[in-house]
């Protein structure tokens, strides 16, 4: 196996910025170029972090055969086509969240994958914060029983990119997005549902979506386009009689339940969101409820001295504490990939089905998503 991984990023704008920055950060990573429209931009990016090539033609990024992976950071409607060339270039090729704008685009993308033997990845940070390992632990290990319910709710008061002073346009219309909060944030939680659900088969959804909350700057509105819910809802049948209902919100006039839970013939959990603590991001605890000698118990489980105990003692744990530490790693042949691209395509499968749902105002099945021609009634002027 190699040393290192030779890598390239397509996208140079404020999140793949932060995707060139942590590259420096993983040793075993070496950043050979960059690549994005803006000219200017890249090769200040370039200069900033060292990279040594510069294009403003993605296509002669990937021709170069000094590459083996790529990390696209671009729109969500150019996830597919970027992702399927760089993939028939011969490279690995990790992708920004959502996986793409729409199911059918993202099947194509996982598709080509596997047709082609490459590897794919795709960011789902929630996938590797405490809480979600710790809680995966206790289901691998029996704690929770038969799963048969989850629920997750998170909220921002007012967060819209653009309209609401943070980010970029390009957020808030479909014709780059492709969708709004579903896509933006909702993605992060439902696939840590799917993930410690063991991803199950998608059977229906039935959901909503919403634009309604009008404190809004209208100059930015108007500039913008703004044409993209900023919340969505949806009741999710899966295999196994598994019934998941979830919640997301940029805004919405509410406090912030901002929790997810889990709940299982033994045992049941709560996940609570990473805290910041002095600049830092702090492990949050997660709460286990169950009954023990016939006494209902609540436990309260501290994470931040068990997740540094961890990785102190066992060599893998640390190549799952983060997506493109992991993502390295399991490039160089140190720990098996997380199927990322697996548990993207079901999110993807099920936020399209809240858009078809809402769409034809009835739940809707996974053959029916699987049909869906979403430029007919997702796009927006």
């Amino acid at each position: 196996m190699p040393d290192t991984i030779r890598v390239a990023v397509i996208g140079v704008g404020q999140q793949g910025e932060r995707h060139v920055a942590r590259y420096t950060q993983i040793p075993e990573a070496e950043l050979v170029a960059v690549a994005d429209l803006d000219e200017a931009r890249a090769r200040a990016i370039a200069q900033r972090y060292g990279v040594p090539h510069v294009y403003t033609d993605y296509h002669d990024l990937l021709a170069r055969d000094d590459i083996d992976a790529v990390d696209v950071v671009l729109h969500n409607r150019l996830h597919m086509p970027v992702t399927v060339e760089a993939l028939e270039a011969g490279k690995n090729v990790y992708v920004e969240k959502p996986m793409s704008w729409c199911y059918r685009d993202a099947k194509v993308m996982y598709d080509k994958a596997k047709e082609l033997g490459r590897m794919l990845h795709v960011q789902l940070a929630q996938l590797y914060v405490p809480g979600t390992r710790a809680a995966k632990k206790l289901i691998d290990e029996g704690y929770l029983g038969e799963l048969y319910y989850a629920k997750s709710t998170h909220y921002r008061r007012r967060g819209r990119p653009f309209v609401d002073g943070y980010g970029t346009a390009s957020f808030v219309n479909t014709r780059t997005a492709g969708g709004g909060a579903m896509l933006d944030v909702a993605v992060y939680h439902l696939s840590r549902m799917i993930y410690l659900l063991g991803n199950p088969e998608l059977l229906s959804v039935s959901g909503a979506t919403f634009q309604k909350v009008d404190n809004m700057y209208e100059d930015r509105r108007l500039s913008s386009g703004y044409n993209v819910e900023e919340f969505g809802m949806g009741f999710i049948r899966l295999a196994g009689g598994i019934v998941y209902y979830m919640e997301e919100a940029w805004a919405i006039h509410s406090d912030n339940p901002d929790h997810d839970y889990l709940y299982g013939s033994k045992g049941g959990v709560r996940i609570d969101p990473v805290v910041q603590e002095g600049g830092q991001i702090r492990s949050a605890p997660i709460r286990y409820f169950t009954t023990l000698a016939d006494i209902e118990m609540d436990g309260t489980m501290e994470l931040r001295q068990t997740d540094w105990r961890w990785q102190q003692v066992d060599p893998k744990a640390a190549h799952y504490t983060e997506s493109q530490r992991h993502w390295i790693s399991a490039q160089l042949g140190l720990v098996p990939l997380l199927d990322t691209a697996g548990i993207a395509l079901k999110t993807a499968e099920i936020t399209e089905g809240i858009y078809l749902s809402q769409h034809l105002g009835r739940e809707v099945t996974a053959q029916e998503i699987a049909q869906a021609e979403p430029e007919s009634y997702r796009l927006q002027s």
